[in-house]
Formats: structure tokens, C-alpha cells, sequence
């Protein structure tokens, strides 16, 4: 879908260019940038539509939707100038950013619908906070290419793990299996620091996380809005 959008996007600039051809430079100067801007928010208010509808259904899946989305929005209107080049740390800030308002939203309803299992979340809230930190700060010293290849990396290995290993498609358990103080603090500081670097919200690693915990789908969803919170705020501030 997102390759069918670009090449529309692509085409529109290539038919732009022929009629500049006739009309000259005033008129490409003022239609080509207007075509560009309007191509450039339909794609960012439709995709930032769906990555919002994700985010409250399955508890992630945001930061997966605007990271690439916005990177290749950035290369096709900005590419050779210095956006361009930056695209990818743009594209994260602002994922990590636009998180804040999608899992607010999501953790709200979840709250009041009584779904999120807070005995669980609370505990890993901090730690989050602190593994944002470090997370944020190696994104920007890195070129946008390591953070661009890393990102690939870890959605592939996401969507192999949830399929391949065991747990995320057990049944659910009694109860939740507690976790330990340490066990808790590596996990939650693991969660911060990945999350930050690649703007993708904690909530890639944590519904997986509390589905081999036991956790039902409905709570391991509820439960990844809350956790993404810390990250969002500290990553956006880092």
C-alpha cells in the first residue's frame, strides 16, 4: 500500500514536470509546490489515520506505520536537501513524538473500560523511563542508515518471534506469572532504550512479552499503551 501511494506521488511529479515544460518557470515553481504539499499531507492524515486505528486494537503498530511512511514522504519531497538527508532521525522523533497523543488516547479508554492490568504495568513504568534515555541519545549520534537497517532488523525479527517462538499464541493463562526486581528492571530498561532508539513504542516488545506471561490479548494490548507513555515523553524530550 505504502509503495502504491509513493509511485502515485511519483507519477504526480513526473506529470508536473511535463507541464512545466509548457507553461514555464512561474507556474512550476507555484503548481509543483502545491501538488507536493497536498500529496504529502493526504498520505501522512491517511496513514497517521490507520496507525492510530492500530494502536487502540492491537496495542502497537504505530511506530511501525509512521516510521517508514514519513521517511519515504521525507526522501521524495525533500531528497537531496538537508531534510532528506535526515529523513530517518525525522521520521523517529516524530513517531516517538506522535506516540504521546495515540497511546494517551488508547490508555484512557482501555482505563475506563477497566481492561489494563496496572498491578503488572506499574512496575515497569520507571524502568521504561530510564531506558529511554540512552535509547534517544544513540539514535541521534548514529547516521540515519545504521537507525534506518536497524529498524528493518527488528520488524522482521518481531514478526518471525510472535510467529516461530512459543507464547504468543498460547492460551491464556490463570493469572499473569509474576516477574522478578531485577528481571523487571532489565526487561523495562531494555524496553525504554529499543523503543526510543528505532521510535517505535514499547509496546512491539511488551504485548508479546505479557501474552507469554499469561496475559490475555485484551490485557496484553491495554497493558502496551501505558508503557509506551514514559518512553514517548523522555525519548521526545531526549
Amino acid at each position: 500500500m505504502l509503495r502504491m501511494a509513493m509511485d502515485g506521488l511519483n507519477k504526480r511529479i513526473i506529470d508536473q514536470s511535463a507541464r512545466d515544460s509548457q507553461f514555464g518557470a512561474p507556474y512550476r515553481e507555484v503548481s509543483s509546490s502545491h501538488d507536493a504539499v497536498s500529496a504529502m499531507y493526504f498520505l501522512l492524515l491517511f496513514f497517521g489515520f490507520l496507525a492510530g486505528i492500530t494502536t487502540v486494537l492491537f496495542g502497537f503498530g504505530g511506530g511501525f506505520v509512521v516510521v517508514p511512511v514519513l521517511y519515504s514522504v521525507l526522501l521524495a519531497t525533500h531528497g537531496g536537501s538537508a531534510v532528506g538527508d535526515a529523513a530517518m532521525h525525522v521520521a523517529v522523533a516524530t513517531s516517538t513524538c506522535v506516540m504521546i497523543f495515540g497511546a494517551g488516547l488508547a490508555t484512557m479508554r482501555h482505563h475506563k473500560a477497566g481492561t489494563v492490568p496496572w498491578d503488572q504495568v506499574r512496575p515497569l513504568l520507571g524502568y521504561i523511563a530510564v531506558g529511554a534515555i540512552p535509547g534517544a541519545a544513540a539514535a541521534l549520534a548514529l547516521s540515519g542508515d545504521w537507525v534506518r537497517w536497524a529498524f528493518i532488523f527488528y520488524l522482521g525479527l518481531t514478526i518471525l518471534d510472535s510467529i516461530l517462538r512459543p507464547g504468543f499464541t498460547q492460551e491464556t493463562a490463570a493469572r499473569i506469572r509474576p516477574w522478578g526486581r531485577w528481571m523487571t528492571a532489565a526487561a523495562g530498561t531494555a524496553i525504554g532504550a529499543i523503543a526510543a532508539f528505532l521510535g517505535v513504542g514499547g509496546s512491539v516488545m511488551t504485548v508479546p512479552l505479557m501474552r507469554r506471561r499469561g496475559a490475555s490479548m485484551t490485557a496484553a494490548t491495554a497493558a502496551a499503551n501505558p508503557l509506551s507513555l514514559p518512553m514517548a515523553v523522555v525519548g521526545s524530550a531526549t
